[in-house]
């Protein structure tokens, strides 16, 4: 079964040439790229958050194998869901799932399932595929949706998915999709999330879904997050960069209640 776009035409551009117009906007021309083990990458529209995922990505040496974790938003499906789907079709064609990597992870991780239920409509992960298969035509994913909310799960899954990778034996880049603060104003958004980003530059995971809790930071992929800081980390990550920071309202102008967007490498 191939997994139908479900939001391009609303996230995205829905024809295949107007996509490719916006992500040759929307990716900067670079000189170098780094290798890197894990990304925080945001998933609004690409009006909103588009420039800084081409940022983030545009930088990265992106492997054949990327593993996509994304919050479920609807709270359908199973609370760890991989994909059950052969590939996921976009408007540039469709990406294979790659089935070896997703059998291993259950294998060490049983609280996986194989849930299309979850996936149906969720926009966080489908938002970064574009970006992926453009830069990397040849690309497979593994994109698995994450309903828990506590610490041990994310320490659970993270080590399991770093124990999974390196028995698959390739390179595979772990991206986090997330937004951060949503609905607040400028000033607020950026006290919050700098709290939540001094966490996660410093490889704390623990204290990244601890600070979003206690000081009410609605980062909606903190999970996700969460998981691929201690996957990394597992992976021999130890430096986290800050590539871009952005919200909504410099494209509306409106400051007062914005959604906001980080991305991060982790190398």
């Amino acid at each position: 079964m191939i997994r139908q776009a479900a939001v391009a035409g609303q996230f995205y551009p829905g024809s295949q040439s107007a996509l490719i117009r916006e992500l040759q906007i929307l990716l900067p021309a670079v000189k170098t790229r780094k290798k890197a083990i894990g990304v925080i990458s945001p998933h609004a529209g690409y009006l909103y958050s588009g420039s800084a995922a081409g940022q983030l990505l545009a930088g990265i040496e992106l492997p054949r194998t990327v593993l996509i974790l994304g919050p479920n938003h609807h709270g359908t499906g199973a609370l760890a869901a991989v994909s059950p789907d052969d590939g996921w079709q976009t408007p540039l064609g469709v990406v294979p799932i790659e089935k070896r990597l997703a059998g291993l992870i259950q294998q060490h991780v049983p609280r996986v399932e194989q849930d299309s239920s979850a996936h149906r409509h969720e926009h966080s992960l489908e938002v970064q595929v574009p970006f992926l298969q453009y830069l990397r035509p040849d690309l497979n994913i593994v994109p698995l949706c994450l309903a828990f909310g506590d610490y041990a799960g994310c320490e659970l899954l993270g080590n399991g998915l770093a124990a999974a990778i390196r028995d698959f034996g390739e390179e595979v880049l772990i991206l986090a999709s997330s937004d951060m603060t949503h609905y607040e104003s400028v000033a607020t958004a950026r006290r919050k999330d700098s709290l939540a980003l001094e966490r996660i530059l410093a490889f704390d995971a623990q204290g990244l879904v601890e600070v979003c809790r206690t000081e009410r930071i609605t980062m909606c992929g903190v999970i996700p997050a969460a998981v691929m800081l201690v996957a990394a980390k597992a992976l021999g990550a130890t430096a986290a960069e800050l590539v871009a920071y952005t919200n909504s309202g410099q494209v509306t102008g409106d400051e007062r209640e914005v959604v906001a967007y980080a991305a991060v490498a982790v190398y």
